[in-house]
């Protein structure tokens, strides 16, 4: 489940003090390495960067993709143990790692319209003679997982996207959704958003149907001419309201659920969805929004379709059935890990998840594939006697399409190891040819920036770092502050979509996600046509861009893992936490009484914070001059500053976790609880704004500046800590 067709790019946040961002022929610094260590350190990539190979990665894909294999399925299994083969041939210590979650598979799904014509949905995409895999056993149903069992009849309702501005477009107009259905198209938010603002109206029954405008034919050729979404294809996807409540299996919030553990009733979970919903391909969508009355959508509500637009409600009326095997289902999270040499306690992690919704060759094997080639990147490099300084992990999720059930259980139920142990997640999901993309934890944004310095895209020749500097000059949308320097590479914040959730948002992990990427949707996601005969024909023909997205992960994890200083920049954190908190006091204004919030105690303690950091790096800079010698003598005093280092983004965590969302714990990053995918940077302060008042919102405020002030705290003991052993 790929973040970047699924989440709202924020804005360009962040400062770069540490290097000059010309591309020059000379060297260029690597932040963390001192000047004499760079030509080693340049050998070693040089493996890596020419290690990745096009026909292996077609290789793995067609195994993987070969057959359906949705988490919980014996085929989910059979994918997992032929990774694990893998790794374990190119000499990694690997293990299946099992979990379990609540997985309802479908029993029935039906929609009809009853009146004023009768039509009965098909609900079943057509097999396609130009691709084999169309035609699969196994594969599984059109059907939103988690939807509430029921047999419901109501009068239609159009809601558009489902946003809550739609919502309130219909409260306008007088509409009542109370006993009536919902039918809202796919994107712009995500399905359990869309259905939950339906259900606090009082809807009983949910449909959400992909639309041409979106994903269809007015984007081009469909597939198998093209690889936009043909008229039966469906997009399949859970409802569960993992994005905004908790992520992983609904019956465990918070510890990892093994097999005889402890378990909510069913009955208890908070995270279902509350009505019965169904997807629609437009084909069968069409007739139930023909069948519509009432008054003309909006023009920006129109879709695709050839039809009047019409809000309702009624006089269509429609009968939705919707029922599902509700079993405890067995995750395989594929685990493997390179033993470190110096600082074996300390770990560096790359996962990307195995399930599909179908063959998913796309969602997600593109990414695991290319995970699976940077592991052999490694494998080939340790073959010359070369040894991680820290321990390198790779993982393959399992569930993550169900709402990010493998990683959540296996961080959960880890989660005191990786506390002490875990210096940074790097998360991928899909890649296919386009632009690198990153987005994360902005103490890693000079990191971030150096990688797609160092990165050329296999058509341009250009650097990742170039092309998006001119993406930057096209799409320029936010006003950098007075205090703020325009920094040259996106670093969009995390919300929700994919595996990094509860890495960054709930055990307070350095976490970047990453990827190359072309457009924002494609119209064969979740849907049985995402097959290897459509990757390799549409997104990424020969591999082209494979080696580069590999080589992308493991030049990141070498940095990582060899950087004698942990690369992590808290003048970038401070400038990014800035923003955020300018941006949230504006939109305080318009919500109070300007004025009405003080937002003083962040601003002092962001200044507190820059102010460390640019001491931290001049620091870092002085015992820099002294060379790789001077690290190999000090080494043992230098593993606790950089525990110290990666210790810092604990800092912003708050025990008692976000208002009414306990299982978020950073006050500084996760999704809105409406936003679907999209972040609220400091969610408690925005939370508060627009659902409570100023006297919970400045609690908020409050709790955020100890957050920083507790960062600011530990920068400073690390200057200490630095500048007495480099005067020893």
């Amino acid at each position: 489940m790929p973040v970047p067709k699924k989440t709202y790019l924020l804005g360009i946040i962040g400062l770069l003090t540490v290097f000059s961002c010309s591309l020059q022929k000379e060297k260029l610094p690597i932040r963390g390495f001192p000047s004499d260590a760079l030509p080693q350190l340049e050998d070693i990539e040089k493996i890596l960067r020419r290690t990745p190979s096009k026909s292996l990665l077609n290789e793995y894909m067609l195994v993987m993709a070969d057959e359906p294999h949705h988490g919980g399925s014996p085929q989910s299994r059979l994918v997992a143990e032929y990774a694990l083969k893998k790794f374990k041939e190119w000499g990694f210590s690997a293990e299946i790692e099992e979990f379990e979650a609540l997985m309802p598979f479908p029993i029935t799904r039906s929609v009809e319209l009853l009146y004023p014509t009768r039509f009965v949905a098909k609900m079943k995409e057509p097999i396609l003679k130009e691709d084999k895999d169309s035609a699969d056993k196994n594969q599984l149903p059109t059907y939103n997982a988690y939807a509430k069992d029921g047999d419901v009849t109501g009068e239609l309702v159009f809601a558009n996207y489902g946003r809550p501005e739609d919502y309130a477009h219909l409260d306008s107009l007088g509409v009542d959704l109370s006993g009536r259905i919902v039918i809202v198209k796919y994107t712009q938010g995500v399905r359990s958003a869309k259905i939950k603002l339906a259900v606090e109206r009082g809807a009983i029954g949910g449909i959400i149907y992909s639309d041409p405008m979106d994903d269809g034919f007015t984007k081009g050729e469909v597939y198998p001419k093209g690889p936009w979404r043909p008229e039966d294809a469906v997009q399949r996807g859970t409802v569960l309201d993992y994005a905004a409540t908790y992520p992983g299996d609904p019956l465990s919030p918070g510890w990892g659920s093994k097999k005889g553990g402890k378990k909510l009733k069913q009955s208890e979970a908070k995270n279902l969805a509350a009505i019965p919903v169904v997807p629609l391909s437009y084909g069968d969508a069409k007739p139930l929004l023909e069948a519509l009355g009432g008054t003309l959508a909006p023009n920006d509500w129109k879709g695709g379709l050839s039809i009047p637009y019409h809000t309702g409600p009624g006089p269509a009326r429609v009968r939705i059935q919707n029922s599902s095997d509700w079993q405890v289902r067995t995750l395989y999270n594929v685990i493997a890990k390179i033993q470190g040499t110096t600082d074996p306690d300390q770990w560096i992690l790359h996962g990307n998840h195995h399930d599909g919704w179908v063959n998913g060759a796309h969602d997600p094997l593109a990414g695991a594939v290319t995970l699976m080639e940077s592991a052999r990147s490694f494998s080939e490099l340790m073959k010359t006697g070369w040894n991680p300084r820290r321990t390198l992990v790779f993982a393959l999720w399992d569930g993550e399409e169900w709402g990010l059930l493998g990683s959540t259980e296996w961080a959960e139920y880890h989660a005191d190891e990786l506390n002490n142990k875990l210096v940074a997640y790097f998360n991928s999901d899909t890649y296919s040819k386009g632009i690198f993309r990153v987005g994360g934890s902005n103490t890693l944004e000079t990191f971030s920036t150096q990688l797609g310095r160092d990165l050329k895209d296999p058509i341009s020749g250009k650097s990742a770092l170039e092309i998006n500097q001119e993406k930057k000059k096209e799409n320029r949308k936010v006003k950098i502050s007075a205090k703020s320097v325009d920094p040259p590479f996106f670093l969009y914040s995390l919300g929700s979509g994919s595996d990094f959730q509860v890495f960054q948002q709930r055990l307070g992990i350095a976490t970047l996600n990453m990827g190359y990427f072309g457009s924002e949707f494609y119209g064969t996601y979740h849907s049985i046509y995402d097959s290897h005969h459509l990757y390799t024909t549409f997104l990424d023909p020969g591999f082209v861009y494979g080696p580069i997205q590999s080589n992308a992960f493991s030049i990141a994890l070498l940095r990582m893992s060899e950087s004698r200083v942990l690369p992590f920049s808290f003048v970038d954190g401070a400038n990014a936490y800035r923003f955020f908190a300018l941006n949230l006091e504006r939109l305080g204004n318009k919500y109070f009484e300007k004025g009405k919030l003080d937002f003083d105690s962040i601003y002092r303690e962001i200044e507190r914070l820059e102010t460390a950091g640019e001491l931290f790096n001049i620091e870092v800079e002085e015992v820099m001059a002294l060379g790789s010698s001077w690290f190999d003598e000090n080494s043992s005093e230098l593993q606790a500053i950089n525990t110290a280092i990666y210790q810092s983004e604990r800092d912003l965590l708050n025990p008692k976790g976000l208002p009414k969302r306990t299982w978020f714990k950073n006050v500084m990053y996760a999704t809105g609880i409406y936003t679907g995918f999209g972040a609220d940077p400091m969610p408690g302060i925005e939370q508060t704004i627009k659902w409570a008042g100023p006297d919970e919102t400045q609690v908020q405020i409050d709790i955020v500046a100890n957050a920083i002030q507790r960062m600011s705290l530990r920068v400073e003991e690390m200057i200490n800590g630095i500048s007495n052993l480099r005067k020893q």
